[in-house]
């Protein structure tokens, strides 16, 4: 095994996301083996969630297909090798909320989660089964909420700065 993959393992054992990863098969019945390049594969991952056919914690790739799946597809073992490496560099579990993020960005700007984030571009967006989508052009939405945003601002702002009425003695003649 090449030394860069060594470290990548031994990183991810030490910032406990290889450890998160085995504790989750084992907590859902995945049966896990030994992959390629310190990789552990678990397979007949069963959850609903997430939805991806398979997915990466720390050194560990999930997958839902049977023993011996993954092997079929070396192209998306290579998209979760990369994820594995990604664990490395974000020092394990920071992972997560990054990737949420940038999930999130991608939705936003293609209405997929996986077209613009960074972590799957990064990793091969052919090879995981993502596609690459254009962008929406959100700023006439933004520039629309903004507006909004302000004109509720300025009236704020207005009420506040106009002094209370006085009050009326009409009505009040003893």
């Amino acid at each position: 095994m090449k030394t860069s993959l060594k470290i990548r393992a031994a990183a991810n054992a030490l910032n406990l996301s290889t450890a998160t990863g085995l504790l989750l098969a084992a907590l859902t019945g995945t049966r896990v083996a030994r992959g390629p390049d310190g990789l552990f594969i678990g397979s007949s991952y069963t959850p609903r969630l997430p939805l991806a056919g398979a997915f990466t914690v720390g050194n560990v790739v999930l997958c839902r297909g049977g023993p011996g799946a993954l092997e079929q597809h070396p192209g998306l073992l290579a998209h979760e090798s990369g994820h594995a490496s990604q664990y490395a560099w974000c020092l394990g579990l920071p992972f997560l909320p990054l990737y949420g993020a940038c999930a999130a960005w991608s939705l936003w700007r293609t209405g997929d989660p996986g077209s613009r984030n960074f972590f799957e571009r990064n990793a091969g967006l052919e090879r995981g089964g993502y596609r690459e989508l254009p962008t929406v052009d959100r700023g006439p939405a933004v520039r629309n909420f903004l507006q909004r945003l302000s004109f509720f601002r300025q009236h704020r702002t207005a009420a506040a700065d106009t002094p209370p009425a006085a009050p009326t003695t009409e009505g009040n003649h003893p």
